[in-house]
């Protein structure tokens, strides 16, 4: 059963997803937004369940990552003073942080961020399917124009002079 009224409009979701270390994530600060509890108990929660979170579910960003994301304002203006850098959550760490809070916010908002991971994925499919297309007919196109080139090269390439001459010696 999909409900189409969210109490999280999706937009807001797919901002707050980055890429980091090849992966898209998303913060915990965010996370913690979305899911209606402070960032401190959704940490506490993650630390008392380390086991649920594998390193492709969750990592800890580093000091120059979190300085990175925070000069390139990527992320909610929810920096306050951190005295702990955040941890970012794969789409799989997102949806098990549902299963650990289990509160009824929680659970609506794991929905949608699984939704919006998957449209983030459809996005970029389509888009791999327009580069490979584009590709294809540059491949294309560059293979009949070679032969277009070679024929002008012929054309523009003086004679060997020491070849035999023709006409009356």
């Amino acid at each position: 059963m999909t409900d189409q009224h969210s109490l999280i409009p999706s937009e807001q979701i797919e901002r707050t997803i980055v890429v980091i270390r090849g992966h898209k994530v998303m913060l915990d600060s965010d996370l913690a937004e979305l899911y209606g509890v402070p960032t401190k108990r959704l940490n506490e929660q993650v630390k008392r369940n380390l086991d649920r979170f594998p390193g492709d579910f969750m990592f800890q960003l580093t000091a120059d990552e979190f300085q990175n994301l925070r000069s390139q304002n990527a992320t909610s203006s929810s920096w306050g003073g951190r005295r702990t850098l955040p941890y970012a959550f794969t789409e799989h760490g997102a949806l098990m942080l549902a299963n650990i809070l289990k509160s009824r916010i929680a659970i609506q908002a794991s929905i949608e961020v699984v939704r919006a991971f998957i449209r983030l994925r459809q996005y970029l499919a389509t888009q791999a399917e327009l580069v490979r297309r584009v590709d294809d007919l540059e491949q294309k196109y560059d293979a009949q124009f070679s032969v277009v080139f070679e024929a002008i090269r012929g054309l523009i390439t003086p004679s060997d002079p020491s070849g035999r001459q023709i006409g009356f010696k």
